[in-house]
């Protein structure tokens, strides 16, 4: 008599099909487990916080004290630079005092300066605040020791854009130059 003949199931079949299952449910717990690793870790490597204050086109000051240099960016400084008050007004006008952000620090990317301030993108209201202000002229790429973070691609193509267009800076200044591996040079102001 076979097995479906009898309703039984021979006992070894039995015994691989209980491994089976047993295997399935490993595999399936340390899936589980690592994509639930993987979203909390991204989910906190930003973080919510309110603006106190400009200091200018590039750094900002939290409520907590923390200063954040947006990263991947660079702004003309103002004072000494060509097109350095307007760009730090444009920053203003994108983050009032009280106006909520998030601060995403890039994986790829130091965390920190050597002044101490934070490196990261600024998001407000969904919107990338370094790629605006690369987007309308007022800050130009610049991959520090040459390093590309994530949005590397959308910054170069906007300052490449608002280059073409003689936006901002590159319309008001016409000694900038445009070097995504070294600071910003607009000239003097």
């Amino acid at each position: 008599m076979g097995a479906a003949a009898g309703g039984r199931c021979d006992p070894r079949n039995r015994a691989r099909l209980a491994a089976l299952r047993a295997l399935a449910l490993v595999v399936l717990v340390v899936v589980a487990l690592a994509a639930f690793l993987w979203f909390r870790h991204d989910a906190s490597s930003s973080s919510r916080a309110v603006v106190a204050r400009v200091l200018d086109g590039d750094t900002i000051v939290l409520t907590s004290g923390e200063h954040v240099r947006l990263v991947q960016i660079d702004t003309p400084e103002k004072g000494s630079e060509c097109y350095g008050e307007a760009a730090s007004a444009l920053t203003r006008r994108l983050l009032l005092p009280g106006a909520h952000v998030r601060i995403e620090p890039d994986p790829s990317l130091d965390r920190v300066d050597h002044y101490g301030r934070e490196l990261a993108y600024v998001w407000k209201d969904g919107e990338d605040v370094n790629l605006t202000l690369v987007r309308e002229g007022a800050a130009g790429v610049w991959f520090f020791d040459g390093k590309r973070g994530r949005y590397a691609n959308a910054l170069l193509q906007a300052a490449e854009r608002a280059r073409a267009d003689h936006r901002g800076l590159w319309g008001a200044c016409p000694l900038a130059r445009f070097d995504p591996l070294a600071s910003l040079a607009s000239g003097p102001g």
